[in-house]
């Protein structure tokens, strides 16, 4: 077994549970919302995500993967104060988030770069993160995020992610990408860290599920990673039922071994207008839908509980422990 690192402390990957590969609970870009919004509440919104993680255990739910990184908010002592007051595990991760550009403290620093080093200071920072804390705590990050949208592989994006796949060799923690399906660009994120030496059967693929593509999810899923099928309640790209019958198709074909479930939902997020009480796109997502709706669409359809269990327990687990 192998010890993962959750804002409360270590735990032991058999005691994982039932996992959610993509959630939120917080995304707040500290300097914007100080400065300017007047929604926030501190006390407030640590309140509101405590009830919607307890409701989320409650629903069978034991573990969250909480991708929320550089670029996204990443705020660990705030989520540290929710995470005392459920039972519910919240994993934190390290990486960068960014479709483009790199924030302005990395553009001149680093190797080549008018403040020179030696080695990417990205990546001293993601090891540190994994391996002494985040922010001068103890609460290591247990994996690595990065993306690739709509603009593709920026000279940005591919620093980032060439950064996330030496932290990841240089620890052993495994990736998750955010991509854009539409574009294939989760093909492009396995090539490249697998040029970095990244084991791509410890690389989660996210957002899969809004691709109804089956050449190009199995193509992803046969070089070993997993396919999130995360957003369940949006319905932006794709409907719930593309979605279900997206993963039933892929289970009859053998792939339940590698797919995760989850929403990317968040508890609270700036990226919407004030007084937006959720996601402005997607109003029907929640923290439940896998427990309520999508389980039982599942075995409606003919997948098995084994098989749930294998994305929901046995695929999170591997992906730590490989």
């Amino acid at each position: 077994m192998t010890q993962i690192s959750t804002v409360t402390g270590p735990t032991d990957s058999s005691q994982l549970g039932r996992v959610l590969i993509h959630e939120h609970v917080f995304i707040a870009h500290e300097e914007y919302q100080q400065n300017y919004r007047a929604d926030w509440v501190e006390e407030v919104k640590i309140a509101k995500a405590v009830r919607e993680l307890q409701d989320l255990k409650a629903s069978g739910i034991d573990t969250i993967l909480d991708p929320t990184v550089l670029g996204l908010g990443r705020f660990i002592h705030r989520v540290r104060q929710v995470a005392e007051q459920v039972d519910l595990r919240i994993v934190p991760a390290t990486g960068l988030y960014t479709y483009r550009d790199l924030p302005n403290p990395f553009l001149f620093y680093g190797p080549g770069l008018p403040f020179s080093t030696e080695t990417d200071p990205l990546v001293d920072i993601f090891v540190k993160d994994l391996t002494v804390g985040i922010a001068d705590t103890d609460i290591k990050a247990a994996f690595l995020k990065c993306a690739i949208a709509m603009w593709g592989l920026t000279e940005g994006v591919e620093r980032a992610m060439r950064a996330v796949g030496r932290a990841s060799v240089a620890t052993g923690a495994p990736v998750t990408v955010h991509t854009d399906p539409e574009l294939r660009t989760g093909l492009v994120a396995q090539r490249v860290l697998r040029e970095e030496g990244v084991d791509l059967r410890r690389v989660i693929i996210g957002h899969s599920g809004d691709s109804t593509d089956l050449d190009y999810l199995m193509e992803i899923a046969d070089a070993g990673s997993i396919l999130g099928m995360d957003r369940f309640g949006n319905e932006g790209a794709v409907t719930f039922d593309q979605r279900i019958d997206t993963i039933v198709r892929l289970v009859e074909r053998g792939y339940s071994d590698r797919i995760g479930l989850s929403h990317d939902n968040f508890s609270y997020c700036d990226f919407y207008p004030e007084g937006e009480p959720g996601n402005k796109y997607s109003p029907e997502i929640s923290f439940l839908l896998v427990s309520r709706q999508v389980v039982p669409a599942l075995l409606e359809r003919g997948v098995t509980q084994s098989q749930i269990d294998q994305m929901l327990i046995e695929n999170p687990r591997r992906y730590f422990e490989i």
